[in-house]
């Protein structure tokens, strides 16, 4: 069978750029922006993601658009005769199934928490009961159920239609409509009383508020975030490498990838920074920054109902965009192992996931064990660990090794891949910082985040 292709270069941009561009953007990089100094976190943010995550997405890139083979697939058809690389194929598909079993279900919240702000029930409440709804919809099975399953539906019948009239059409309206309504509600946050101090505390390098909080530590975070924001290491861009032509090199290609991410990711600070300034409201990390402190200015603002309901569409397309392109990967891999058709094997991932993301609904409920409590209390906090420092980190360096040794597919046959077309180009003085010193890195990454899981 011959493989699908993409209809087109913005598609595969804005795809990849989909499957990077995550709620984690949104409610993480803001805050430790804010907490590390301001400006000066993200100059070392930056720096980070030009030294981490730029070569190790080409690298991914150039592993799916050789092989022309999906993740579970593409070692063996690279990897020379007797090598092992092919296992790491299969992880892969079990780590995208893993992030499909919390992300449907945080995805969920987001569609949820839309349609509660566009019908009016998050206006002119109070802060305890803000609060209170986010609560309830936690300890409700039933809502929590009812939305994780609209989201794997969405995701199993945009897949079913098509790589390029399903996923490619509607991902690219998806994604330039969250960078339409981002654009439209971070001007509005300029308008706001509080815009000039919360853009200041944002923006402005603070190396005195980055040493309070310790500049290591900083230092570690923005590495962290600059890493871990791109999704590389499971496959999740290497689908989309297999589904392009070789008319542009793939260093330029993760470059406008990287700058989309980067893009959202400021562009939220934007929005979020001037809000909280002008209503007097500590800005923190995680789930409550979204459904509980937002929320609280939505509802006393002037046509907070508008803003808010932008918010959480803005917040929807975010999740869905990565949910898309994860449920691809995976359908991608069934159809080359099972020999089926692109909608028998969809069927069957809609049941298979909705049943597998059950668990991470009900541990709010029944299911939250007290041994979850090291990894945050619930099996949304153990999954997300396992993705985000195990198989990761893991994945990320098993796609190096493979690219630069003679053990593995080897560095030339990677540059060549890599410099492929037109565009930026890949040289060769670079082999030594990502033969020798970038598996460091990544090791220490791994390492930093176990220990800060467990101490």
């Amino acid at each position: 069978m011959e493989r699908e292709k993409l209809q087109s270069r913005l598609g595969f941009i804005l795809l990849s750029a989909g499957c990077a561009i995550g709620i984690g953007n949104v409610w993480k990089f803001p805050y430790m922006a804010g907490q590390g100094g301001g400006g000066a976190f993200v100059l070392f943010y930056l720096l980070f993601l030009v030294m981490l995550g730029l070569p190790a997405m080409t690298m991914e890139f150039a592993v799916g658009r050789a092989s022309q083979k999906s993740p579970v697939m593409s070692f063996k058809t690279l990897e020379k005769e007797g090598q092992k690389w092919h296992f790491h194929g299969y992880v892969s598909l079990v780590a995208n199934y893993m992030l499909m079993m919390f992300y449907t279900t945080v995805a969920g919240w987001m569609l949820y928490y839309f349609y509660k702000m566009l019908t009016g029930q998050l206006s002119n409440i109070s802060p305890d009961e803000v609060a209170l709804r986010f609560d309830e919809m936690l300890q409700s099975p039933g809502i929590l159920t009812f939305w994780m399953i609209l989201v794997v539906f969405l995701g199993c019948f945009v897949c079913a239609i098509g790589l390029q009239n399903g996923l490619e059409r509607v991902t690219k309206y998806m994604m330039l409509a969250l960078l339409g309504i981002m654009i439209v509600l971070a001007v509005n946050s300029f308008f706001m009383p509080g815009a000039r101090e919360g853009l200041s505390f944002y923006l402005q390098p603070d190396f005195a508020r980055m040493a309070q909080v310790g500049i290591g530590t900083t230092l570690v975070g923005a590495m962290n975030q600059a890493f871990f924001t791109l999704s590389i290491g499971i496959g999740s861009m290497a689908i989309f490498g297999s589904y392009i032509d070789k008319g542009h090199s793939l260093l330029g290609e993760s470059w406008r990838i990287v700058l989309l991410d980067t893009f959202v990711a400021v562009t939220a600070g934007l929005i979020i920074f001037p809000a909280c300034f002008t209503y007097g409201v500590d800005q923190t990390a995680g789930p409550s920054l979204i459904f509980i402190t937002l929320p609280n200015i939505f509802a006393h603002m002037s046509g907070g109902r508008i803003w808010g309901s932008l918010f959480f569409l803005f917040m929807s397309f975010a999740a869905l965009s990565t949910v898309f392109a994860v449920f691809e990967n995976i359908i991608s891999c069934g159809m080359e192992l099972s020999g089926k058709s692109r909608k028998a094997v969809c069927i069957f991932n809609f049941f298979a996931i909705g049943l597998l993301s059950m668990p991470c609904v009900l541990g709010f409920g029944k299911w939250a064990f007290g041994w979850l409590k090291p990894f945050g209390g619930s099996i949304l906090d153990l999954e997300d660990f396992l993705v985000s420092n195990i198989f990761l980190p893991i994945g990320s360096l098993v796609y190096l090794l493979f690219c630069v040794t003679r053990y593995g597919w080897g560095f030339d046959n990677y540059l060549e891949e890599v410099n492929t077309g037109k565009g930026m180009k890949m040289k060769k003085w670079m082999r030594g910082y990502i033969t020798f010193v970038l598996p460091v890195i990544i090791l220490l990454i791994f390492a930093i985040g176990i220990y800060d899981k467990f101490n």
